[in-house]
């Protein structure tokens, strides 16, 4: 295969017999000398890739090459797209278009056949409208099928406060936001980090402040905080538990976290005191160098999310997050990643509000296959510090790693657990318990035995992550009980059964994950 080459203006040199592509390949405005060629790869850009994996992810790529795009799409931005030529990889040519690095306007991406969005850097949706303004600022949509890219490491989409983003998919047109790196196909099955990701800034409560305090004796809250590795002010945090910061829909996020500074990586979906008013549903994260998705303080709902290859968390929440999930898919590389969920206050267990997370219908895998991976947090499931975490009809399929460690604070400050027709297959240690904490401690919390738990279940699951008979056999909990968010369901994990596929179609397959024909795989773009 020849390399992947950048037609109206590039640059390839020959350094030790490997093709590196650098940043006047885009010939994107805004490059400079210490902009990132090709941030994931490390500068080893391959060329030829892997054997294809197995197993195979399909469909396999359509005959018909993509044909770019005559030009860019007027948009309502009074600053407009830049068109950045054409862009050419094994699928075919695309019509490149760099956003505004600020949009001041409500502004839509339509779906063009042969056109692909770039972010080339941090791209601001509105201004900050502050801790406690009414504000509702301007909307970016997003149309289905629209494909956006960092053009370098350090691109990433921040929707300030005030502002929303309306990035509402379909189960056959996805929107996608991706990397460079993708785009040339130059990725394979443990590619990561390559650009930041998206970000959304809300004005609900949070703790951890960076500047101001939270309530305290009936003083109102004037918390907030900086986006970790943000340059430049990426405030957020308020007072207003339903903010709404828009609506996402059918999306994925892959290859994102990229390092912005010291120990502060982005993740695929950061969520940064987001309020109750925003709408999440069918979301992909994958292969992201940090979490899958954190969420930092704020009132957040979320259906139907999927994280396949994070390398650190599957799932983070601290901050005094308040949160009703339901049906989530957590599964992690062979080797790779950290714990499936990591649920804390981040060393601030003093500070309210307490983080209160209710987690419905999830199935939670590390892989049989590989050694014990859940590295610094010790174990599949991590709970610590001024915490009450609710489980309910939950799988967790980690036959290699411990399943449970919670650390307590001491007092009121310790965290709580509590589980209700959740299984789990651990190897022989199954819990930790740190600071006041016991393992034996932790084992009477979780009560294996009772209320439909069981510590020592025996896995049926297929296709990794779909219940099989002994899932079918657990009688599940009522979470309708819970609050009108949830769903009724008759069933524990977030896959009934062969039938129930609510994962197809809008994700991408890896080998880590195969989410069937319908799905392509997450080193091809869509085509049509």
């Amino acid at each position: 295969m020849a390399p992947a080459a950048i037609h109206g203006g590039y640059q390839v040199k020959n350094i030790h017999g490997l093709f590196l592509v650098g940043c006047s390949a885009l010939a994107l405005a805004g490059c400079g000398p210490t902009d990132i060629a090709s941030p994931g790869t490390g500068g080893n850009v391959i060329i030829n890739p892997s054997p294809t994996p197995t197993p195979t992810p399909t469909p396999t790529p359509t005959s018909t090459p993509v044909t770019a795009a005559a030009g860019c799409p007027t948009i309502e931005d009074p600053t407009g797209l830049t068109d950045a030529g054409t862009v050419t990889s094994a699928q075919g040519s695309w019509r490149v278009c760099t956003l505004p690095a600020r949009i001041t306007r409500s502004t839509t991406l339509p779906k063009i056949a042969g056109l692909l969005y770039s972010m080339n850097g941090r791209v601001d949706v509105g201004n900050d409208a502050g801790f406690s303004s009414t504000s509702t600022g301007v909307t970016l949509t997003i149309q289905p099928g629209v494909i956006l890219f960092g053009n370098t490491g350090t691109s990433w989409l921040a929707v300030n406060r005030g502002n929303k983003i309306n990035a509402v998919g379909t189960a056959t047109a996805p929107i996608i936001f991706t990397s460079r790196d993708n785009v040339l196909g130059l990725n394979t099955e443990t590619s990561q980090g390559q650009w930041g990701g998206v970000v959304l800034m809300g004005r609900a409560p949070i703790t951890d402040c960076t500047t101001g305090s939270v309530a305290s004796g009936g003083t109102a809250s004037t918390c907030e905080r900086q986006t970790e590795g943000a340059a430049d002010p990426a405030l957020f945090g308020g007072t207003n538990d339903a903010d709404n910061s828009g609506t996402m829909k059918y999306v994925q996020i892959r290859y994102s976290g990229y390092v912005l500074g010291s120990n502060s990586e982005l993740q695929a979906l950061t969520l940064e005191g987001v309020g109750s008013g925003t709408q999440f549903d069918y979301i992909q994260s994958y292969n992201s160098s940090d979490d899958g998705a954190e969420f930092f303080g704020g009132t957040v709902n979320m259906k139907h999310y999927i994280s396949v290859g994070a390398d650190d968390d599957s799932l983070d929440m601290d901050t005094g997050v308040q949160a009703n999930l339901q049906y989530l898919l957590l599964i992690q590389r062979a080797g790779s990643g950290d714990a499936l969920m990591e649920l804390d206050s981040n060393g601030n267990e003093a500070q309210t509000p307490r983080q209160v997370s209710k987690i419905a219908n999830f199935t939670a895998v590390q892989a049989q296959t590989s050694s014990n991976n859940e590295a610094a947090d010790q174990a599949a499931l991590l709970f610590r510090g001024n915490s009450d975490i609710s489980l309910y009809n939950g799988v967790v399929n980690t036959p290699n790693n411990e399943c449970i460690r919670m650390n307590g604070s001491g007092g009121a400050n310790a965290s709580t657990l509590v589980a209700r027709s959740v299984v789990m297959s651990c190897n022989a240690t199954k819990y930790l318990g740190t600071g006041t904490y016991t393992a034996a401690q932790v084992q009477t919390f979780f009560g294996s035995g009772s209320n439909n738990n069981n510590d020592g279940f025996t896995s049926t699951l297929t296709g990794g992550f779909i219940n099989g008979a002994n899932e079918t056999a657990v009688t599940a909990f009522d979470v309708t009980t819970l609050s009108s968010f949830f769903s009724a369901v008759t069933y524990i994990g977030a896959v009934k059964d062969a039938s129930d596929t609510w994962y197809a179609g809008w994700t991408c397959n890896s080998t880590a994950a195969n989410f069937g024909t319908t799905s392509q795989s997450c080193t091809l773009l869509p085509t049509t």
